[in-house]
């Protein structure tokens, strides 16, 4: 069994380490999230999340042009990015961004994930759920009822608690994007959503 300790930080959240994993967490939705555990010639090696910044958007068009390039994402022009900057977070390990995601509320009752990228050299490290985790709490404190997300992985997004969903029961407003998709008309994304519990915001 992992030991685990928990100690105060100094956001007001915790810190709680596994040492057999080299995992460390910071519980805060603020300045959430993480030292993704790797060790570096015995130096812990830390990565955060945080709301994006105008610095951050070449390597926001970076990210997500690499996956659009795959086919893996919609593209995002660096003018649709300093439009909707106000969306995105960014994870960064070490100074360096590797990883971003996108907040957009859609309605009163709804928003969704979009964007979520994470360089390949950088996968496996559990910035994706911190970048997930990010959204998901910003979306609960803008008092939102579910996020939803179309996705090429949903098994990523079940193990932190989404369900697949039928793409036919979200709100037409959602498919704005899909006008400038080139998969429209064969669309193979799978739709997941996680209904928050209201009483326990």
């Amino acid at each position: 069994m992992s030991r685990v300790f928990i100690a105060k930080n100094v956001f007001g959240g915790y810190i709680i380490s596994h040492y057999e994993s080299r995992t460390f967490y910071i519980l805060d939705y603020n300045v959430i999230s993480i030292c993704a555990g790797y060790l570096i010639s015995g130096k812990r090696c830390g990565m955060n999340v945080r709301n994006a910044t105008v610095k951050d958007v070449e390597a926001i068009y970076s990210l997500i042009s690499y996956y659009a390039q795959l086919d893996k994402m919609l593209f995002r022009s660096k003018a649709y990015i300093f439009d909707n900057l106000q969306m995105f977070s960014v994870a960064q390990v070490d100074g360096k961004v590797v990883g971003c995601c996108a907040l957009q509320v859609i309605w009163s009752d709804l928003a969704e994930i979009k964007s979520l990228a994470v360089m390949d050299e950088y996968k496996n490290r559990g910035i994706g759920k911190a970048l997930l985790e990010n959204a998901v709490g910003w979306a609960k404190n803008l008092g939102v009822d579910k996020v939803f997300a179309l996705t090429l992985e949903p098994a990523f997004f079940e193990k932190q608690g989404f369900v697949v969903v039928d793409k036919k029961t979200l709100p037409m407003k959602v498919w704005s994007d899909c006008a400038r998709c080139p998969k429209q008309e064969n669309c193979d994304e799978t739709a997941v959503e996680k209904v928050f519990d209201i009483g326990n915001r």
